[in-house]
């Protein structure tokens, strides 16, 4: 048995300069099974590939797409007849890298697969960890929901585009970029500022929970996620067995709703109690509609419409693999 099956993806902006390291590292390492694919529709093949190795762990080596996509493989296709996946480890390559920091992969990506592979010779227990993902679909009996563990949307959703569309191709870094995306959001929400170089104002959305009621408004920031903790440390009130596991935080779009998010989150106290503006929940399906209103799930975009809504529940526990245990 392969201890350590690899899946890269050698398109992902990331890899234009970490493959040949990772592949130098491979060719010398027979501990692992290194696969590549050329554009993501060929995962699927891949993950026959990868079963039939029946690695101990399954790592992901590509961006925020190739995540979504191998997860969605994963757990949908069925390809280890008879076999539990294995958990899942994925190297910080993508813009975001989420998934890898909630599974303390952090850092040089080389290093990080050493690490795992290392885990892997002394065996996986007391390093898997449980995590639910969320299901995206229309909501259709015969629709095949895609996979992921962060969902934003809303004012979020438009401002990550803006970054993409308008400052990504600066050049910048990705902490510069970030930064400047900020202030321009900031600058929107506090005075006011419109323009084409600008975010777009927030739209309104609708959300629903399936328990709950619904939530209608404009929202600076809008999270799901299956991940431990929302943003800034938050985490909603209850617990998975009360409210659901898919959590949710939503911010007005107002200035005051985003200084007390932002004044809570430098005094560490973002999410202890209930403040005017601020959303946290629970639940169990959520479904967000609005006219023209974009979500983005793990990097990829999906759109909502009125009367054509985006619908989120969460997956059955399945195995990720966390570096410190």
């Amino acid at each position: 048995m392969v201890l350590v099956a690899l899946l890269s993806n050698p398109k992902s902006t990331g890899n234009r300069q970490l493959l040949p390291r990772v592949r130098s590292y491979c060719a010398g390492n027979q501990d692992i099974f290194h696969y590549e694919v050329e554009c993501v529709e060929q995962i699927g093949r891949a993950m026959q590939m990868i079963a039939h190795v029946k690695p101990a762990v399954l790592v992901i080596n590509g961006g925020d797409g190739t995540v979504q996509t191998a997860l969605t493989e994963l757990y949908q296709g069925h390809y280890f007849e008879g076999a539990s996946p294995p958990p899942v480890a994925v190297l910080p390559n993508g813009k975001t890298n989420l998934i890898a920091l909630d599974l303390g992969i952090r850092g040089d990506p080389i290093k990080a697969l050493e690490q795992i592979v290392a885990i892997a010779r002394e065996g996986v227990q007391g390093h898997v960890v449980a995590r639910e993902l969320i299901a995206l679909s229309d909501g259709g009996p015969t629709s095949r929901p895609v996979l992921g563990m962060f969902l934003g949307g809303a004012g979020l959703a438009d401002s990550i585009l803006y970054c993409r569309n308008r400052i990504y191709p600066l050049g910048l870094s990705n902490g510069i970029s970030h930064f400047l995306t900020a202030l321009a959001v900031l600058a929107g929400v506090f005075f006011g500022i419109k323009g084409k170089y600008m975010p777009p104002a927030a739209r309104p959305v609708s959300i629903s929970f399936i328990r709950k009621g619904q939530m209608v408004g404009r929202y600076a920031v809008l999270i799901v996620t299956t991940l431990e903790k929302l943003l800034l440390g938050a985490r909603p009130a209850g617990g998975a067995d009360v409210g659901g596991r898919l959590k949710l935080l939503a911010v007005d779009h107002s200035a005051g709703a985003m200084l007390r998010m932002v004044f809570a989150s430098a005094l560490g106290r973002f999410g202890r109690q209930k403040m005017d503006g601020i959303h946290l929940e629970h639940g169990d399906e959520i479904r967000i509609e609005g006219e023209n209103s974009s979500v983005i799930l793990d990097g990829e975009i999906f759109h909502a419409d009125e009367g054509r809504p985006i619908v989120l529940t969460s997956t059955p526990p399945v195995p990720f693999l966390r570096l410190a245990a």
